[in-house]
């Protein structure tokens, strides 16, 4: 890896370590983002009032498989966003990108003013996204697609960087003296879960990639249990989500192995679970500031022409959380927001 390279992923984590610890940025920038509209006090919420601006829907869609909690996340960024900038969240997800672009364009048709969207399959969905932008509606991303929303004509990417994140991931497992690691991905061909992993291979390459069902819980434990148990000398498991962490804990469990987690990305079940030392780390991309300033970004072309970023990514992490700042974050995640 070239110094450039290192440079770049240093600076990312130093970049972002302490938001991780604090956890206020997104109430920052929600109480200074309503300019273009004199906020209105109305004492609920982390949105701190409603600006005066007209009214416009937005339509929020993702590849959420049902019933992972991270997604809970996103939509209360979005949804106190939105509650701010008197917009209409219009939420929708499929974890299948041709019923994606079908939302996409059913969004289209309805005639929303805005649009923000995940490209986990940028492929399956570009056209559909090109559709918006040639009937005139803004088009931005978040959570994945980070190497193809320029090119895709869409105006901003919030987001982490996935293979930044998986270097620092390696970097990890390297400095806790690790020998073997298996980096579980939940849905094959999701590009930022690919990237990932690839990233902590990069940095750490006695890593085993194995692949999952994410949407059949039992067999994603089963299939980690069965690798424990067929190959005893892995002693790192990394998974990229909260709810595969926990299963993994329990596979661990099941097998016998002494083999220690860490993830990417948190809930409040995950929090605990570092507390307690089941799972040691997370990697957290912030979900809920991804869902904040994609609504909050389009209201701000809408209504004043703005564009954030400068025609690069805006980053909302990765940034680790372990037992030297978990307490600070377990307080929102008690409040649903971390």
């Amino acid at each position: 890896m070239g110094a450039r390279a290192k440079s770049r992923r240093h600076q990312a984590f130093k970049r972002l370590a302490a938001i991780a610890g604090a956890g206020v940025l997104a109430f920052g920038i929600a109480s200074c983002s309503s300019t273009g509209g004199a906020p209105q006090q109305s004492g609920e919420g982390g949105g701190g009032g409603t600006v005066d601006t007209p009214r416009k829907t937005i339509a929020m869609i993702t590849h959420e498989v049902p019933g992972d909690s991270f997604w809970d996340l996103v939509r209360k960024g979005a949804e106190t966003a939105a509650k701010k900038d008197n917009i209409e969240l219009r939420y929708s997800n499929d974890p299948e990108a041709p019923n994606q672009a079908n939302l996409v364009q059913s969004a289209i048709d309805s005639g929303v003013d805005g649009i923000a969207i995940t490209l986990a399959k940028p492929d399956a969905v570009q056209a559909a996204v090109k559709a918006a932008e040639a009937k005139g509606i803004p088009v931005v991303a978040f959570n994945a697609g980070m190497d193809s929303w320029k090119a895709m004509g869409v105006k901003e990417y919030f987001g982490q960087d996935g293979r930044i994140a998986g270097q620092g991931v390696g970097d990890r497992l390297r400095s806790e003296n690790a020998t073997k690691a298996i980096c579980v991905i939940q849905e094959q061909g999701h590009v930022d879960l690919e990237a990932r992993c690839a990233g902590v291979k990069e940095t750490f390459p006695a890593t085993e990639i194995l692949n999952v069902n994410g949407k059949d819980m039992p067999s994603v434990e089963s299939t980690i249990t069965a690798k424990l148990q067929q190959d005893p000398a892995i002693d790192y498991i990394v998974t990229l989500g909260a709810p595969f962490a926990l299963t993994a804990v329990q596979s661990a469990g099941n097998a016998g192995s002494t083999a220690k987690i860490g993830t990417f990305d948190t809930n409040a079940a995950l929090v605990e679970e570092i507390q307690k030392g089941g799972v040691q780390w997370a990697v957290d991309q912030q979900p809920y500031l991804q869902g904040y300033l994609a609504v909050d970004s389009l209201w701000l072309y809408l209504t004043n022409g703005n564009v954030i970023g400068g025609g690069q990514p805006t980053l909302t992490g990765p940034a680790f959380i372990d037992k030297s700042n978990i307490d600070a974050v377990a307080e929102y995640a008690k409040g649903g927001t971390r």
